[in-house]
């Protein structure tokens, strides 16, 4: 993928490289930091740009069920398509993880997507856990 197409931004986490100076991403690296950050952020949770996010955030008291699943893939979709625009999102797929505590259940979301303008296609997944409510 050329260069000028990605570009190149501030590395997620924000650190410094080797020469005190902030580290930049480049690349693939660029995307996949790019993508996770969206998908990482709530809505209202930046105040100069509080559309900005993904709504999965909304779901983390949710149920596990087959409705919460396509809930948490809309979102994904929906987010992804409109912030990352280097990238066609080609299928978001939510599947239970094991069970670590009867207090979390992890979700993978796995995001297939293609590089535009390329037939490169690689996948993104994202681990979200659900606090489901919990009787005593």
């Amino acid at each position: 993928m050329p260069q000028s197409f990605v570009g190149a931004g501030w590395s997620f986490p924000l650190h410094t490289d080797s020469t005190g100076s902030i580290a930049l991403s480049t690349g693939d690296k660029e995307i996949v930091e790019a993508m996770r950050l969206i998908l990482g952020t709530s809505f209202g949770e930046r105040p100069m740009r509080p559309e900005f996010g993904c709504g999965i955030h909304d779901r983390v008291f949710d149920n596990t069920s087959s409705e919460t699943f396509a809930a948490i893939k809309r979102d994904v979709e929906s987010s992804l398509n409109r912030w990352e625009p280097r990238i066609n999102v080609l299928e978001v797929r939510v599947t239970p993880g094991e069970v670590g505590t009867s207090l979390l259940t992890v979700l993978y979301v796995d995001v297939r997507y293609e590089l535009k303008g390329t037939n490169d296609r690689r996948n993104l997944v994202f681990p979200f856990y659900l606090i489901p409510e919990h009787e005593e």
